[in-house]
């Protein structure tokens, strides 16, 4: 069997001249993340690896067409991404630019992609604004939002009144999010929220932060936060035993990767959701194999995100017929979406709805193996995770519901 990274040409940006622009033979379509950064093993090649195999599990062509996909680091900076993007567009004729992490890029790219009518399917970037008012006909967000995550953690976790929460919060607007939202449904189920402490970006030292918490004998420390900051607050909760004083660490956005680069003795108890775990199904774990024999290690869910979304986009692209991207946008919010093996939704304003998982990390002694990390503790329902459509502020969403 022909190996996946053969099938098609990856050709990285900057290195394609105007020759190799003529596309009549080609449809050609972008996988635009970090390559080299802080988020790079969360998406990074491995989003690549996730777009290869989505097009080879396609058949390699769609329209009478080799499928060829373009790469570019987008190094998490709008104005490094939107010189990029119109680039594909004007002169090498992408149709579609594929993972996306980092919301200012997105947001940036939203504009574009509006104006030259081209489609951004989104897994990377988490925030619940991009199908809210910042919505557009051209773009579809495939993984979890700041919304589902903390709404889905605290509806796992809170059972009422004897539940209390204390939040330790990255001081911006994804931190401020995920507090805000899993605050509400705290208070709504019945549980408090005794406060909070907000600490800057990247910060080295939560000691001061993680004191304050105990101090409160909250049974549930909440981390609004992403990234190394998540990691290096797990490692000094474990250092200060909050776990042996009866609290329980819920992390409301992290990563696979994260549990693994912390290994179980250190992250075991840890509270996780996710829409994607390569262990939940047999669909996920057959596709998550035959990535992991690729990539040497177990596909994130904005990874899975890249597959499914390639996926769905290309079947919409047979299905309409013809290179038209408000076409098949629309042809994608009808069509059912085929998570390996379990069915999700497009919504009108552009949200893929589908069922999130609510994990624990397991202690080393359960763990059977490599990447045998999670313990499911709650399934939180598609439509009882994400944000209402009605409550989004969509305005695309409100025109097609007319």
């Amino acid at each position: 069997m022909r190996s996946i990274l053969a099938l098609g040409v990856v050709v990285l940006t900057g290195l394609m001249g105007a020759a190799q622009a003529q596309t009549g033979d080609k449809f050609v379509v972008g996988v635009m993340g970090d390559q080299s950064g802080v988020v790079s093993d969360v998406g990074g090649k491995g989003s690549v690896l996730a777009a290869r195999m989505a097009v080879a599990d396609f058949g390699g062509q769609v329209l009478g067409k080799r499928i060829e996909i373009l790469v570019a680091d987008h190094q998490n900076k709008p104005d490094v991404a939107s010189p990029i993007a119109r680039r594909w567009f004007d002169t090498e004729n992408v149709e579609a630019i594929f993972d996306l992490p980092h919301t200012g890029v997105v947001l940036a790219l939203q504009d574009i992609a509006r104006e030259k009518q081209k489609s951004l399917l989104v897994s990377g970037a988490a925030s619940v604004e991009i199908t809210g008012k910042s919505c557009s006909p051209f773009t579809t967000h495939w993984t979890d939002d700041t919304y589902a995550l903390a709404n889905a953690t605290a509806k796992a976790v809170t059972k009422g009144e004897g539940e209390t929460w204390y939040f330790l919060t990255a001081d911006y607007s994804f931190g401020h999010d995920l507090e805000r939202d899993a605050s509400n449904t705290i208070r709504a189920l019945g549980g408090k929220v005794l406060g909070s402490a907000r600490h800057p970006l990247s910060t080295q030292d939560f000691s001061a932060y993680l004191l304050q918490a105990q101090s409160t004998k909250a049974r549930v420390i909440g981390l609004a936060s992403a990234g190394a900051d998540t990691v290096n607050a797990i490692k000094q909760a474990k250092e200060y035993k909050l776990d042996a004083n009866g609290a329980r660490l819920a992390a409301l956005h992290a990563f696979i990767t994260d549990v693994n680069s912390l290994g179980l003795a250190t992250a075991q108890g840890l509270i996780i959701t996710s829409g994607f775990y390569w262990d939940a199904t047999d669909g996920t774990r057959a596709w998550a194999r035959r990535f992991m024999a690729e990539h040497g290690r177990m596909p994130t869910r904005e990874q899975a995100g890249v597959y499914v979304s390639v996926s769905h986009y290309l079947k919409a692209v047979q299905a309409v017929g013809k290179a038209d991207a408000a076409a098949i946008n629309l042809a994608m919010r009808k069509m059912a979406v085929d998570r390996f093996g379990e069915t999700a939704k497009v919504r009108d304003d552009g949200r893929v709805i589908y069922d999130i998982g609510v994990y624990q990390v397991k202690t080393p002694a359960e763990s059977t193996g490599p990447w045998d990390y999670y313990r499911r503790l709650a399934t939180v329902s598609g439509a009882d995770a994400f944000r209402p459509i009605n409550d989004g502020g969509c305005a695309t969403a409100q025109k097609a519901g007319q």
